[in-house]
Formats: C-alpha cells, sequence, structure tokens
C-alpha cells in the first residue's frame, strides 16, 4: 500500500491527498512534521533530505517534492486521466502551470500564512508579510485574469496545475488579509473546487 508522510493541515501534504483520494487510491498517511516529529531521523532523511513533508513510499520507492509525487501517481496510477495527459503538449502546459505555481507564488504565500496563522500577533514581521501580500496579489491577479478566459488553470479540463494551486486559494481568500485585491473570476473558480466532494473534505478545512 502506497504510504504518505506528513499532516494533514501541510498545503503541500494536501495536494497528494487530493489525488490519492480523486484516483481513489488504498493509502496510509503518517502524521510527520511540526508537533509530530519523525521528519530530523536518519531514516525519513534519506527519504527526504531536507527533512520536510510530504514524502511518499510506494514499494521500494521513495519520493519527495509535492508536485513530483502528484506526477507520479498520476503516471503510474491515472493514465489517460485528462488530469495529467499523455500528450506531450497537453502535459506541459500543465507543467508548467505546476512549476509557477512553485516559483512564483509558493515563496510568498507561505509567508503571509505563516505570518497570519502560525505565528502571535506580537512576534509578526509586517516588512515582509505586507511584502508578500503584494506579492501574492500580483500572482492571483495573473490567475484571476487567466480564469477569466478558461475553465481551469492550465487548460478547460481539471488538471493537476488546479490541485496545486487549488490548496493554496482556499487560504488566500478565506484569510483576512490586509490589502488583498479583489478576484473575481479566481473566487468564481474556487467555487467549482468547492463543488469536488474530495475538495470539500479534504482542501476547504479550517485554516491552521
Amino acid at each position: 500500500m502506497l504510504k504518505l508522510w506528513g499532516r494533514n493541515t501541510s498545503s503541500n501534504v494536501m495536494k497528494v491527498i487530493w489525488l490519492l483520494e480523486e484516483l481513489g487510491l488504498p493509502y496510509e498517511r503518517i502524521d510527520a512534521g511540526l508537533h509530530f516529529g519523525r521528519t530530523a531521523t536518519p531514516e525519513y532523511r534519506a527519504m527526504n533530505p531536507l527533512g520536510v513533508v510530504p514524502s511518499l513510499e510506494d514499494g521500494d520507492l521513495a519520493l519527495f517534492e509535492s508536485n513530483a509525487i502528484l506526477r507520479y501517481l498520476a503516471t503510474a496510477y491515472g493514465r489517460n486521466n485528462p488530469m495529467f495527459p499523455e500528450d506531450a503538449k497537453a502535459r506541459a502546459k500543465i507543467d508548467a502551470w505546476m512549476d509557477f505555481q512553485q516559483t512564483a507564488l509558493n515563496r510568498a504565500q507561505s509567508i503571509v500564512f505563516q505570518g497570519l496563522v502560525r505565528t502571535p500577533e506580537e512576534k509578526r514581521d509586517w516588512t515582509a508579510i505586507h511584502a508578500a501580500i503584494a506579492e501574492g496579489n500580483k500572482v492571483w491577479g495573473i490567475m484571476d485574469a487567466r480564469l477569466a478566459t478558461q475553465k481551469n488553470v492550465a487548460t478547460d479540463s481539471f488538471s493537476l496545475a488546479d490541485i496545486a494551486f487549488g490548496v493554496h486559494v482556499h487560504r488566500w481568500l478565506n484569510l483576512d488579509i490586509p490589502g488583498k485585491l479583489p478576484t473575481p473570476h479566481l473566487l468564481a473558480w474556487y467555487e467549482t473546487l468547492l463543488a469536488r466532494p474530495v475538495y470539500a473534505e479534504h482542501i476547504a478545512r479550517p485554516i491552521s
């Protein structure tokens, strides 16, 4: 059976849970990270050299990096699934937007989330948080403009790119973020995600 290491409050772990559930794959999830620990052991570092989550075990394969795990699961267990089609051009388009999530959004989104949710108010670095909000507004503004002309992130079909961004949009739209700009098309897309049972159960959770 597939083993997923990581707590279900981690956005990167949520990505993997979402796809596993969409594919209907049996798996065991093992709490790891933050107060659960386990990520500093030599055994865990052999799977994931930075000691972060998630990690995935599939038999003798140990894999880290959430988007790489998504690609592996879709390729190994979701063949001919439109979430990650075999056509090279369609797949490349999805890959590009998945990478855009990691390179353009991840850092800013993390600073905002960690600063507003997991840092006591008296210890918040507001200079860093406001700079990250500005960067987040830029990226989510790009996504809002894109979603004004198509149904989903990479193409009109739901894909791995929607999973990559979808775990973050719940937090962005539901947190009380000072200076957050309106994104009506992003909100409309988010509402389509909420209609997916897996998203409603595993991703649209209380933010913590």
